[in-house]
């Protein structure tokens, strides 16, 4: 009985500091399970998964094995773009729903859609305001820029972004490479990360993307922009 009065107490307390906080419980659960379903989409295509926690997965998601295998990646496209209509309808409603809202980390659920949408360039000021405010950590912020920029065939400024891209090598086969897509100030990058709250520097960001035997060499932007019009030729 005193462990069930005590957990009674903990939970009223919870509660109450979360109406204190300003916590929109009920947008809180419905972005959790937005991010929820988010990631573990993705979950299925990483390269390291088992064919047991595939299995797993697909058993969670009630996906048919079948249905996976004919659908593969667009089973991810066709759930971002369920989402998206619903972070819509939430920022129409409430603007960014950001930590004074749904508390952290309940508050990159919305970030993570629009990052993996083609609506970043609607959306870009909002996340870019919500990062000054303290609402997200102002590195997703830079991020998102960083992929807008990258995405419209400039430069970036943070150098967060990686790309992989088919071209037509010089014996005339198709190959294939990995690379930081190009920085604006790529001399004083690391200095300008720290400054902005990342813990990594631009090499060691580029072995987490493509591994821990990756070497970071810069790329101009006129050398990645070829490569991706070789890419869209190839495919």
């Amino acid at each position: 009985m005193k462990y069930l009065v005590t957990f009674v107490l903990v939970f009223f307390l919870s509660f109450v500091n979360a109406q204190q906080q300003g916590i929109n419980e009920n947008l809180k659960k419905e972005l959790d399970e937005i991010l929820r379903l988010d990631q573990t989409y993705r979950r299925l295509f990483d390269n390291d998964i088992t064919a047991e926690k595939k299995s797993e997965i697909l058993k969670e998601l009630n996906i048919d094995e079948k249905d996976f295998e004919e659908k593969q990646w667009q089973l991810v496209v066709d759930i971002d773009t369920l989402n998206m209509r619903k972070i819509d309808k939430i920022i129409s409603q409430y603007g960014y729903p950001g930590k004074s809202l749904v508390g952290e980390p309940t508050n990159r659920s919305a970030w993570y859609v629009i990052q993996h949408s083609n609506k970043i360039g609607k959306y870009l000021p909002i996340i870019k305001n919500a990062g000054k405010q303290k609402e997200i950590p102002f590195t997703l912020a830079a991020m998102m820029e960083d992929r807008f920029l990258m995405n419209s065939g400039k430069e970036q400024i943070y150098g967060t972004q990686g790309a992989g891209e088919f071209f037509i090598n010089k014996d005339g086969k198709e190959d294939f490479v990995n690379f930081i897509w190009p920085i604006k100030n790529e001399k004083n990058v690391n200095k300008l990360r720290k400054e902005t709250g990342f813990k990594n520097t631009i090499e060691e960001n580029a072995k987490d993307m493509f591994g821990k035997d990756f070497v970071y060499k810069p790329f101009s932007l006129k050398k990645a922009l070829k490569l991706r019009k070789q890419a869209s030729n190839i495919q």
